[in-house]
């Protein structure tokens, strides 16, 4: 069971990382498609200034709490809601396909980080059904969309960089029947070693942005002033509850 609070007008899921699985499981058992939107500060603040993304995330079917700034202004709110990173919900998700001999869909990331993703994936488990791995550079949208109805992947990661990914997800979602599709981000180099994750410590204490931004400061501008911007408009959110 989970609820919805409004962050700045846009749904999070208020629900535990065990049942977010457990919801992903009930929708592939009764063939229904969903998109989850792993949101943060960013996405809200480009939704705002794009009508088609947000349309996107109010009609995804879960979305979760990934990255401190969301759970911080959640917790504005009164609600304590666990962090649900994309990199670690997406990872559970793959251990799910091996599990439950599922069928699994790649798609984004650069050619060599998807080739050694795959190698890597069927080394780590034996019995992976992945029956569709595409990087991310592609002229013809509509030709690799129906490569991925033809696959017929049952959990689908889709690794494009937002808003990206959620537009193709959302496409996908009227094509498919019985998957799970999730935006990922940058976690397919993560995945294939091509980048290192933030010490254990740094995630535990939800900073692992900040060492992000220590290790690559081109990032910063894309992290500030969003971040603060939206902290203050979430401190205005909670006075108006």
């Amino acid at each position: 069971m989970k609820k919805r609070v409004s962050i700045q007008g846009f749904p999070v899921d208020v629900i535990s990382y065990k049942s977010a699985l457990d919801f992903v499981v009930s929708a592939i058992d009764n063939g229904e498609n969903i998109q989850i939107v792993t949101i943060n500060p960013e996405m809200i603040q480009c939704a705002k200034k794009n009508k088609d993304f947000a349309n996107v995330i109010r009609h995804a079917e879960l979305v979760v709490a990934d990255g401190v700034g969301i759970k911080i202004a959640l917790k504005l709110k009164g609600v304590n809601q666990e962090r649900i990173g994309g990199v670690d919900f997406s990872r559970s998700l793959i251990q799910m396909c091996a599990t439950a001999n599922l069928r699994l869909g790649l798609l984004g990331a650069k050619e060599e980080v998807i080739q050694t993703l795959v190698s890597k994936l069927k080394k780590e488990h034996e019995d992976i059904n992945i029956v569709f791995a595409h990087n991310g550079y592609f002229s013809d949208e509509n030709a690799l969309l129906a490569d991925i109805k033809a696959a017929q992947p049952q959990v689908l990661l889709c690794a494009l960089g937002s808003p990206k990914q959620e537009f193709i997800i959302y496409r996908l979602k009227e094509m498919l029947q019985g998957c799970v599709m999730i935006g990922v981000g940058g976690s397919f180099d993560v995945f294939a070693g091509y980048v290192k994750r933030a010490p254990l410590i740094w995630q535990r204490l939800g900073l692992e942005w900040l060492y992000r931004v220590i290790k690559q400061p081109e990032r910063f501008k894309r992290i500030f002033p969003t971040l603060p911007i939206f902290l203050f408009k979430s401190i205005i959110d909670s006075v108006k509850k």
